[in-house]
C-alpha cells in the first residue's frame, strides 16, 4: 500500500509526533510559560521552534516543534532577557552593593537580587521567569543529613564540604544584607535567611551559562561568567547523555572510594607482607593510586595493575616494573590479583545492596525526603549496575585461570 502523503495523514502524523511519550509533553499551555513568552515578547524575543516539554527521565526541558538541520542555530536569546551583574548593578541594588567594604562578589550580588526579586512577588519585573525556576533543589547541599548518610563515603564528603562552604557564605554575608533594610519593611533577617540564600545560591550555580564579563565596578576581582538565562535555561540533555554522566561521576567516586590503599586494599592482603609499604610506594611514586575503578568495561587497568604488583611473591619483587608496563608475570599472580580484584568487587554489591534496602524502607517512613531518596537510589542502583556488569568481566577473566 502506497505510504498516506495527504494533509489529513500529515496532521496526524504530526500530532503522534507531538504526543509521543519518549518526546515528551508539551506545556506551552500552562500558565506560568504563557506568562513568560509574554514576558520574553516584550523584550523583543520570541521563538516558535522550540515549546517547554516534560520529559521521561529529565523532567522539564525544550522540545522543537520543527525539524532541526545540523549547524542551524537553534536559540539566540537577546542580552537584554539575560540576568547578569549588570542588571543587579544597574537596579535599586547598585547603590549599596558599590559603596559596600570589601566589595561584594558577582556571585553575592546574583543571589541578592534573586532574593530580592523572589520576596518582591507580583511587585518583580522578573516574576515571569522567577515563577518557573525550582521552588527547591537537590543538590548535595540541600540534601537532610540522614540522606547524606546514605550517599556513598566521597560523596558524603564532597556534600559536607559543600554545605560548610554555603553556611559560610551565609554567614560572612550577613552583614551586608544588615546595610540593606532601607531598601524594605520588613527585616531582612527574614528575608534573606539561610534557606532563601540557599534557592539562590542553587539557582545561579545550576541553572546560569557562561559569559564572561568585564570586571564591575563595585564588585570583587572575582570571576564574573555568570547568566541566568530565561528559556534558554530550560535545554536539557536527552535521558542517555545523563546516564553517561551519571556513569562518569560514578567510576570518579569509585576512583576516589579505592584511594588511600593503606585503608583499602591493604586489608585484602597478607598482613605478613614486608615488602608491603614499599610495594605501596611504588605505586604513588608512579601514578598508580589514581583511576582505581570499576566501570562498565570491568575494573581499571590501573587497578588490576596495582594488584597485580601488590600480589607480587617475594622472590620475584624485582620484576615490579614489568608489570607497571604491562607484562604478565606468572598464572600465579594473574590469579592472585583476579581473585582480590573480586572479592572487593563483590564487597562493594554486598555494601551498595544494603543502602538500597535501607533507602526503600526509608522511602516508606519518611515520604518528605521522597524526592531526595529517590536521588540517591537512582545514584546507587546505577552504582549496583555498573558493578554488577564489573563482576561478570571478572567472572570471565577468572575463569581462564580455572
Amino acid at each position: 500500500m502506497p505510504k498516506a502523503r495527504g494533509r489529513t495523514s500529515r496532521i496526524r502524523r504530526r500530532k503522534c509526533f507531538k504526543s509521543s511519550p519518549a518526546r515528551g509533553v508539551n506545556e506551552s499551555c500552562k500558565s506560568e510559560f504563557i506568562d513568560l513568552r509574554k514576558w520574553l515578547k516584550d523584550r523583543n524575543f520570541e521563538d516558535r521552534n522550540l515549546a517547554p516539554a516534560h520529559f521521561p527521565g529529565t523532567g522539564r526541558g525544550l522540545m522543537s516543534t520543527a525539524g532541526l538541520q545540523e549547524g542551524r542555530m537553534i536559540i539566540s536569546l537577546p542580552e537584554c532577557c539575560l540576568l547578569t551583574t549588570d542588571t543587579v548593578m544597574g537596579s535599586y541594588l547598585g547603590a549599596y552593593i558599590t559603596k559596600w567594604k570589601p566589595p561584594p562578589s558577582p556571585l553575592l550580588a546574583l543571589c541578592t537580587f534573586l532574593v530580592s526579586e523572589k520576596h518582591a512577588g507580583d511587585r518583580s519585573p522578573w516574576k515571569p521567569y522567577l515563577d518557573i525556576l525550582p521552588k527547591s533543589y537537590t543538590c548535595p547541599v540541600c540534601l537532610e543529613p540522614e540522606v547524606v548518610d546514605l550517599l556513598p563515603r566521597p560523596l558524603q564528603v564532597k556534600a559536607e564540604e559543600q554545605r560548610a562552604h554555603v553556611r559560610e557564605f551565609f554567614v560572612s554575608s550577613r552583614t551586608f544584607f544588615s546595610s540593606l533594610q532601607p531598601l524594605f519593611a520588613e527585616a531582612v533577617d527574614s528575608i534573606f535567611s539561610y534557606s532563601a540564600l540557599l534557592w539562590a545560591w542553587c539557582t545561579v550555580n545550576t541553572r546560569a551559562v557562561y559569559l564572561r564579563r568585564r570586571q564591575q565596578e563595585g564588585l570583587s576581582a572575582e570571576p564574573d561568567t555568570c547568566a541566568l538565562a530565561p528559556f534558554l535555561d530550560l535545554l536539557n540533555h536527552s535521558p542517555h547523555a545523563q546516564k553517561q554522566d551519571l556513569m562518569r561521576r560514578l567510576v570518579v567516586m569509585k576512583s576516589e572510594r579505592l584511594q588511600g590503599a593503606e585503608e583499602i586494599l591493604v586489608k585484602y592482603l597478607p598482613s605478613t607482607d614486608k615488602q608491603l609499604n614499599k610495594k605501596i610506594s611504588i605505586l604513588r611514586d608512579h601514578g598508580f593510586i589514581e583511576d582505581l575503578t570499576f566501570g562498565w568495561d570491568g575494573p581499571s587497568w590501573t587497578l588490576l595493575t596495582a594488584l597485580k604488583l601488590l600480589c607480587l611473591e617475594p622472590e620475584r619483587f624485582t620484576c615490579w616494573k614489568k608489570i607497571l608496563l604491562g607484562e604478565v608475570i606468572s598464572d600465579t599472580n594473574e590469579k592472585a590479583s583476579l581473585d582480590i580484584t573480586r572479592r572487593i568487587c563483590c564487597d562493594f554489591i554486598e555494601e551498595t545492596s544494603a543502602v538500597l534496602q535501607k533507602i526503600a524502607c526509608r522511602k516508606v517512613d519518611c515520604a518528605a525526603l521522597l524526592p531526595q531518596l529517590a536521588l540517591v537510589e537512582a545514584l546507587r542502583t546505577e552504582e549496583l549496575q555498573i558493578l554488577k556488569a564489573s563482576a561478570g568481566i571478572l567472572d570471565g577473566l577468572h575463569a581462564a585461570f580455572a
